[in-house]
């Protein structure tokens, strides 16, 4: 496996399939050339075929030269060596991969996404690609249910899609108020959908809003946070290819 790039995190499952990839923390970079979409908070999926000219944090409106970015929440890829990825502050990355490594994908899900079905989108289009192999995926730090809460209007839309078994992710606190725990509800989604992986490991089960010395938050920061860099990358050989 190629040594990690600056200060990422790594899933123990992916590592033990030899999966380059990780979930940043303050300052970690991504490979060059990562292919990232501009998120929307949407459920769109994007097939990467080629490497970006640019990252999306190093991309000018006014080069007018380079073709923009698609508007996307899940970016995938079967093109042997390239990287995909995301960007967050207190929403979940989600990487997943074919046990077999013909596909990755990363996946955005913010409290938008997950109640729009983001998760189920990604995992259509990686199911399809799998060709019947096997998944893996893996969640990383976001916000959690000790810092993050949400309105009722959020409820409501979550109630939409997942009826049962909210009460585990999304806690009452004060009133018309509740603590919402992002990575475990995308867990559950990912689990739900036909994903296998073992137990997470420690990357969700730190929350980004009260660790900042580490991550960072658009909830804690506001406007002046900054964003996480998360990839994984499709390997050069598949398994069974060579």
């Amino acid at each position: 496996m190629t040594p990690a790039r600056g200060d990422f995190l790594r899933d123990p499952v992916f590592s033990a399939l030899g999966f380059e990839h990780g979930f940043g923390q303050r300052g970690a970079r991504p490979p060059e050339n990562t292919v990232f979409p501009v998120q929307v908070h949407g459920v769109e999926v994007f097939e990467a075929l080629a490497s970006a000219s640019a990252s999306v944090e190093e991309e000018s409106r006014d080069d007018r030269d380079r073709p923009p970015a698609p508007q996307a929440d899940v970016v995938l890829t079967a093109k042997p060596g390239l990287s995909v990825g995301v960007v967050s502050a207190d929403c979940v990355p989600i990487l997943v991969a074919t046990e077999d490594g013909c596909a990755v994908a990363a996946i955005h899900a913010g409290w938008q996404g997950l109640a729009s079905g983001v998760i189920e989108s990604g995992m259509r289009s990686m199911t399809a690609a799998a060709k019947g192999v096997g998944l893996v995926a893996a969640v990383g730090p976001a916000a959690r249910g000790c810092c993050y809460e949400v309105d009722d209007r959020v409820r409501v839309r979550l109630e939409e899609n997942y009826s049962e078994g909210l009460g585990e992710v999304l806690v009452a606190g004060r009133p018309g108020h509740f603590l919402l725990d992002l990575p475990r509800l995308a867990t559950r989604i990912l689990a739900e959908n036909g994903v296998n992986f073992d137990q997470i490991g420690i990357q969700n089960r730190v929350c980004t809003i009260c660790n900042p010395d580490r991550f960072e938050s658009y909830r804690r920061e506001g406007v002046a946070a900054g964003r996480l860099s998360h990839f994984i990358t499709r390997p050069q050989s598949a398994r069974g290819q060579g």
